[in-house]
């Protein structure tokens, strides 16, 4: 892939509760897919009051976590030392590799968090707490 340009409403929307092997039960847009990178995931996740991403790591992904719309609150760190924080739009946060993270959306309307990981893996994520 060289380059290419796409707008977000032409990325269709998933809804991941018609996927049962991939929890959480999202929409989301596969800004990745739509756009072909084969280097980098990006997705686009949308919540609904009270739904969350549960607390997790990933092997070898570095992700990046922009919030777009609405506040969450965020739980950041290895197992055994993690952190709290609620945060709003605007808000950057990252997880390194074996990093446990997770975010729950506070609001009463939509939520929007754009997620970038890379190197691209497919990794359902393992559980902090039997991370060495």
């Amino acid at each position: 892939m060289d380059y290419d340009v796409v707008h977000t409403d032409d990325v269709p929307v998933t809804d991941l509760s018609e996927i049962e092997e991939i929890p959480p039960d999202l929409d989301i847009r596969s800004v990745d897919d739509a756009l072909g990178t084969e280097e980098t995931n990006c997705k686009l996740w949308y919540f609904d009051p009270g739904e969350e991403i549960t607390y997790h790591a990933h092997a070898e992904q570095e992700e990046l976590y922009y919030i777009v719309q609405g506040e969450f609150s965020l739980k950041l760190g290895r197992s055994g030392e993690e952190e709290f924080r609620e945060v709003g739009p605007g808000t950057f946060y990252a997880a390194g590799p074996e990093t446990g993270h997770g975010h729950r959306y506070l609001g009463d309307d939509q939520g929007i968090v754009l997620a970038i990981g890379a190197p691209a893996v497919e990794d359902p994520g393992l559980d902090p707490h039997e991370i060495d």
